[in-house]
């Protein structure tokens, strides 16, 4: 079992910009989570209404393959609508597949505010899933998560309305529509302009570093990547890039641990390059996170 990430999400990778929109608008709107179900499959093509989904009550995402069913509807129901459950066939669902980093089935994320967390490989004991949900409410919580869906028990209306969330700066505003049309270019202009005005906008350095990191992998398959770094150990370039790989799905202790390794060994110039690539790292995992911590330290000891 995965332990989950630190309390802060702040500038976590953005589920949206590796989950690409169908094509065929046309497709049929029931890949959509209907608005009062605790239970329900999804898709590559209607993904983008769990990511909004996600912003009002942590989804669970469990991977199944053909002749598998769901082993946590039951679980999640009785949460009586503080979680939901998406299912996804990961064998015709390539994209959501990878951007989760699929290796097996089943396998179970969530998804907070549109930010991927790892849970868990395989089906554990009504117990040990029950004490992870626990844990994933308390991270949604923390990060400002916190609503219930409509149940039959508890429907819509009987609690006060949710506040209404602040708007977003004028730069960080245009950086996320241009994420989410999948246009990384202008994205990246424009959190260059908030620091440019605020060199201190912390937000807008998460913000960069994250979206740099999508226009990265944008248009690379995940096993060409892996395969690139398994036959090239020693390029700095493939190593970097699936580190990039490992941070999108949330594997950050793989990616420290990759570049922390390689910078051991690497010229002056490529350990510039893998410092830089670390920090933006650091930004987007947030300094709470411990990983991040322990990162820094090794790093610090192989400067000095």
């Amino acid at each position: 079992m995965t332990d989950l990430p630190s309390a802060n999400l702040r500038g976590a990778v953005d589920l949206s910009g590796l989950v690409r929109r169908a094509a065929d608008a046309s497709r049929p709107a029931a890949d959509a989570p209907p608005a009062s179900s605790l239970v329900f499959e999804t898709s590559d093509a209607g993904f983008q209404s769990v990511l909004e989904l996600s912003t009002r009550v942590p989804v669970v995402v469990e991977f199944i393959a053909p002749g598998l069913s769901s082993a946590l509807g039951p679980i999640v129901e009785s949460y009586r609508g503080r979680l939901v459950l998406a299912i996804v066939d990961g064998s015709v669902n390539p994209q959501l597949a990878q951007a989760f980093q699929v290796r097996e089935v089943p396998t179970v994320a969530a998804v907070i505010a549109g930010r991927p967390v790892s849970l868990f490989i395989g089906i554990p004991s009504d117990a040990e899933v029950r004490q992870v949900l626990d844990e994933l409410l308390q991270l949604a919580a923390e990060n400002g998560v916190s609503g219930t869906v409509p149940t039959e028990d508890a429907p819509e209306g009987e609690e006060g309305a949710e506040p209404a969330p602040e708007p977003l700066p004028p730069h960080h505003q245009e950086a996320f529509d241009a994420i989410s049309a999948g246009d990384y270019a202008t994205a990246i202009a424009e959190y260059r302009k908030a620091l440019a005005e605020n060199p201190r906008d912390q937000l807008a350095v998460a913000g960069l570093a994250q979206v740099s990191l999508l226009d990265r992998l944008s248009g690379r398959s995940a096993g060409e990547i892996r395969d690139a770094a398994a036959a090239q150990p020693d390029d700095v370039d493939a190593q970097l890039a699936v580190a990039d790989l490992d941070v999108s799905g949330g594997h950050l202790e793989d990616a420290f641990g990759r570049l922390l390794d390689l910078f051991a060994t690497a010229s002056s110039a490529d350990r510039d390059r893998i410092r830089a690539r670390l920090l933006d790292y650091f930004e987007i995992a947030g300094a709470e996170d411990p990983r991040v911590g322990a990162a820094r330290a090794r790093l610090a000891s192989l400067l000095y």
